[in-house]
């Protein structure tokens, strides 16, 4: 058994085992348990699965503080909790290609599944190829902070633009090069259909959901993967914190798609997180390292300041909203 404690990637291979057996398992009990059959998630059910991955996700900062000690623990739930809010972000986009493709809800949770698949894969490529750059130069990691800043910057000062889905260029390659069927097939991403004397197999709206779910995460990542190599270069701390986020996006969506509208404030806060954390490299770099002598900025108030950003987002966010909800019940 001493292959298990082979190091990859700065850890020993049985952590990684471990992780990815988690991983599995709640895919499983997910697909094979949960989501069995194709039914309607109700908000209490969302609510319950979201309330167990997210508590899934922070206990495992309490295994990785066990195993790994505090700074990296107090690095995971930064970065944990920076991913889950852009998570929630991604949540609106999901919604609008549901909406746009007419997915009703029975199957939307086929569609986030497989996407998750994808997203995992893609980004331990994205993730795998950062952490190549990041400890062969050194300067990425300031070119990923610079990035941070000016995309926080154009979050503040810039109007949202309009999502236009029917101009996405995705949408347009498959409508050029599939066939896609004008409705639904069940559950099913492809089906052979009669045309002459022969089948011929075709798309569903379904697949076509899957496939911009997949490129809208893609688009998401851009800002992701930089954000958490800003707060740790740790290629373990960086994938289960990005995979643990993600995996509770499914109920995530369940859960917030409706009231979504009500967190106005959360993107003003999460462009202040995303600059704060671009600043920080920045400041570690040019100062606490030459001038004080410190190897990297302290975890705990990279944590503290990304919650209090954060939770400020959400609860000033509920707070200007609810005279709208008690207009609208």
């Amino acid at each position: 058994m001493d292959f298990l404690y082979i190091e990859w990637m700065q850890k020993p291979l049985w952590m990684w085992l471990l992780f990815f057996g988690i991983v599995m398992f709640l895919l499983a009990l997910d697909l094979g348990v949960f989501h069995r059959k194709a039914h309607e998630a109700s908000i209490k059910e969302s609510v319950g699965m979201s309330v167990f991955y997210i508590g899934l996700g922070l206990l495992y900062g309490g295994w990785v503080w066990y195993n790994l000690g505090a700074v990296p623990a107090k690095e995971y739930w930064t970065g944990y909790i920076v991913e889950k809010t852009l998570a929630m972000d991604n949540v609106f986009v999901i919604s609008l290609i549901f909406s746009y493709l007419s997915i009703p809800k029975i199957y939307q949770h086929r569609v986030l599944f497989w996407g998750i698949i994808g997203v995992i894969l893609l980004r331990g490529l994205m993730i795998a190829l950062g952490a190549s750059l990041v400890s062969q130069f050194d300067w990425v990691l300031l070119i990923f902070a610079g990035f941070l800043l000016i995309t926080g910057i154009k979050m503040l000062v810039i109007k949202e633009n309009h999502i236009d889905i029917e101009n996405n260029p995705v949408l347009k390659f498959l409508r050029k090069h599939f066939r896609i069927t004008p409705q639904l097939y069940g559950q099913k991403f492809f089906v052979a259909l009669p045309q002459g004397t022969r089948k011929v197999m075709w798309v569903t709206p379904l697949f076509v959901a899957l496939i911009l779910v997949e490129f809208a995460d893609l688009i998401f990542a851009v800002d992701s993967v930089p954000a958490i190599f800003a707060i740790t270069k740790d290629p373990f701390i960086v994938f289960t914190s990005n995979i643990f986020a993600i995996l509770g996006l499914r109920a995530l969506y369940f859960a917030l798609a409706a009231m979504v509208d009500r967190f106005v404030y959360l993107k003003v806060a999460l462009a202040w997180v995303l600059i704060f954390i671009g600043a920080k490299v920045f400041v570690t770099d040019w100062y606490l390292k030459p001038v004080l002598g410190m190897e990297k900025f302290p975890a705990s108030i990279s944590l503290t300041i990304t919650l209090a950003l954060l939770v400020w987002g959400v609860m000033y966010s509920l707070y200007r909203t609810r005279k709208e909800l008690k207009i609208k019940s």
